[in-house]
């Protein structure tokens, strides 16, 4: 049995809750608890508009029931006309997210079944407590930078082997490989698209989050080898023009995350380019589609060139 981080902020903030609620001789104490358990989120962020939707919902639900029990009377099925109108009023209002946490208050008003001031004090605390205890412990939240960088790491990994698999097929005319990292790198881009989410909610003062833009860039990359695998499937015969090219793609595995390289690479495949530009015209249909499979993958390759 693994007890998680979320778990452990979870169990701390209700006995702090409970214990403050407690010390402060509240009535329904417990409750506190209640609403910091379900406070406590993934991310400071989702954890900052809980805890806002949740305490304008209680409010609300305070407020409401209080009314509408005072006209309707303190039934049960006053719970049904109290329902029908709070829940769409919540939708609407944008707090839905705090219908079970109001629930909690709206109970205490029933079993009450007395408006008075000191009730209202009783109750707010209790929310303030609560809400307040989930917000605090939440704001704490564990570094996930070597997370991030492990996924950077298999990500640029699965690029460069990607890339040596074309490289090898486009020289030798022949592979074994299975594609297995194509699959592979879209699971990880994936998760690493999760983990930069979660980074950026949790450092909500920053403007933007440099994996985020990492990897989408790598989720750009991605898209153009996976364009790159038709064209080069259908080139059936060694050329010279496809070796020649091959050794630009085996290079360019080698100088992933080489930013100063840019300019080098787009330079050395324009030089390719002009060179194939002055071979002879093909001399049969045969070799006319394998040319324009390589003509294909060259474009894909300026692109490729141009997220680095």
């Amino acid at each position: 049995m693994k007890i998680g981080f979320r778990t452990i902020k979870t169990a701390v903030g209700v006995s702090i809750s409970i214990l403050l609620a407690q010390l402060l001789q509240l009535e329904y104490y417990s409750s506190a608890g209640i609403l910091t358990l379900l406070c406590i989120q993934k991310s400071r962020k989702q954890s900052t508009q809980a805890v806002i939707s949740r305490f304008f919902a209680c409010l609300a639900g305070l407020l409401f029931s209080s009314v509408l029990f005072t006209l309707i009377g303190y039934h049960p099925y006053a719970f049904l006309v109290l329902l029908l109108v709070f829940i769409p009023l919540c939708v609407r209002m944008k707090i839905q997210e705090g219908i079970a946490s109001s629930s909690v208050i709206v109970m205490h008003v029933y079993m009450h079944r007395k408006i008075e001031a000191a009730f209202f004090l009783n109750e707010f605390l209790v929310i303030l407590i609560g809400l307040g205890v989930a917000l605090l412990v939440n704001w704490y939240m564990p570094s996930i930078d070597k997370e991030l960088n492990r996924c950077k790491e298999e990500v640029d990994r699965l690029i460069a082997a990607i890339l040596k698999e074309m490289a090898a097929y486009l020289k030798e005319g022949y592979t074994m490989w299975d594609g297995k990292e194509i699959i592979q790198l879209g699971d990880a881009l994936n998760q690493a698209k999760r983990l930069a989410l979660l980074d950026a909610e949790n450092n909500l003062l920053r403007k933007a989050s440099s994996y985020e833009a990492y990897f989408e860039t790598k989720r750009r990359q991605f898209e153009i080898l996976d364009r790159m695998l038709p064209p080069i499937s259908k080139i059936t015969v060694q050329m010279e023009q496809g070796s020649r090219i091959g050794d630009f793609v085996l290079e360019l595995s080698g100088s992933l995350g080489n930013n100063d390289s840019t300019d080098q690479f787009r330079e050395k495949l324009h030089a390719i380019r002009e060179y194939h530009k002055l071979l002879p015209l093909p001399e049969s249909r045969h070799e006319f589609e394998n040319r324009a499979s390589l003509y294909t993958v060259a474009n894909e390759l300026e692109r490729f060139i141009q997220t680095l």
